[in-house]
Order: C-alpha cells, then structure tokens, then sequence
C-alpha cells in the first residue's frame, strides 16, 4: 500500500453565488521515501491539495488515507493528535516563535506528544545535528540568518520523526544561496534518512530535485514526467 493514497477527492468553496473547485476529482499515490514536487499557477488548488494531505482541512468528497488511517473520517480532536504525530511541516515563512530559542522552537511538537523530558532533548539535539544546527541550538530567531531559520524550521518538522513532511514554498523568501543550502539539505534527508517528501513550489529549481514532478492545472493533477516521457519517446 502506497504512504498516502489520494482517491476522487474534489474541493469546493463557495463565494457570493458563485462555487470555485480548486480540485476535481484528484487522484495520487506518494510512496514511502518519495520525493514529490508540485507546481501550477497561483489560485491552482497547490496548498489546498497540501492542507488535505497535511489534515488542516478536509475535502468536499473523496477520500484520503495516510499510512493506512482514512483521514477524511477521522474528527477534529483525532485529526489534531494524528497529525502531530503523523505529520511535518515546513512553512515559507518559517513561523518560528521568536521569544524561544532554536532548540526550544524545535521541541514544540514533541510537547503534544507522549515524550519524557529526556527523549524530547534527544530528538531535539538529533534534529539540530540533522540540519546542521546543533552550535545554535541556544540561538533566538532574530540571532539567526534566513537560511538558519528555515533549517531550524526543518529540524521542527522532522523532529517527531514523522511519517510525512509537507512543505509549502519552502525556500520562497530566501536568498539564492540559502536556497542552494535548503535543497541541498532537504536532498540529503530524503536520501540518507529516507524522509518522504511533499512540497509545494514555483521554482523550478526547487521542483527540480524532486523524484517525482507533478503539476495541477484547472483542478486536474498531471504527472510532469510521464507527459516529459512520452515527449522523448514519440522524438525517439
């Protein structure tokens, strides 16, 4: 069975009078260890499609199951504890607490879960040393750079050590050289430690890295390397 199987799952949203369907009837498969982009214009359906996966919110019809749990059934207060268990996530703009340091910012998700003292500050400091932080680890947001806080921010997702990690533009407010650093980082933990991966983007270098690339247009999902395959073939 495929990490996350998603099956017929449309959503819709009404404004005034009118319904706007970011995504008809999507269907995807994302195996364990995968490493899988997804790009489309603005307003494409990209991080509803995400926030379905993540749990943050719920289709209109269809069914999603992550690691074998249908999350589309699960209730409000078993989807929060599934996902904090289930699930990282990593955000453009970071969204770390700037009164906590790094180490602090990374044990945030361990506190919803059922951790001693003594291993939440392992998987923190495994986490730091992950992402090449552990000599900033007493560090606040404000004394780190913006590639710093994002891996800080990637430390917290993966802390928990969770079955997933999605990422929503993770490298859309950062600096060419930062960039580098995120993929190349994001890269490595895919490979060495097996990290499945979801993310979201516009760059194409970003997208680039992926295992897998896949592009929403007009509600619909299309698999960017199979469409790049069938070019090759029919040249060949």
């Amino acid at each position: 069975m495929a990490l996350v199987e998603v099956v017929n799952v449309t959503k819709e949203f009404r404004k005034g009078e009118h319904t706007i369907r970011p995504l008809d009837e999507v269907c995807l498969q994302i195996e364990r260890h995968d490493f899988v982009s997804l790009m489309g214009a603005s307003g494409s359906g990209k991080s509803t499609l995400l926030n379905l996966i993540a749990g943050i919110d719920k289709p209109t019809s269809g069914t999603i199951i992550v690691n074998g749990t249908e999350i589309t059934k699960l209730s409000r207060t078993k989807m929060a504890h599934w996902r904090a268990a289930n699930i990282g996530y990593i955000f453009q703009t970071h969204n770390l607490i700037p009164v906590l340091t790094a180490y602090e910012n990374v044990e945030m998700p361990l506190l919803l879960l059922p951790f001693s003292k003594a291993e939440r500050r392992k998987r923190v400091m495994l986490a730091l040393e992950a992402v090449g932080l552990l000599d900033r680890a007493e560090h606040y947001p404000r004394q780190l750079s913006g590639g710093q806080e994002q891996r800080v921010g990637i430390a917290r997702a993966i802390v928990a050590d969770p079955v997933l990690v999605v990422a929503d533009e993770p490298t859309g407010d950062l600096d060419a050289q930062s960039t580098e650093q995120i993929l190349e980082l994001m890269q490595r933990l895919n490979q060495e430690l097996g990290t499945t991966f979801l993310v979201v983007t516009h760059d194409p270098k970003t997208a680039a890295i992926a295992r897998r690339r896949l592009r929403l247009e007009k509600g619909k999902l299309l698999d960017r390397d199979h469409h790049l395959h069938v070019r090759e073939k029919a040249r060949a």
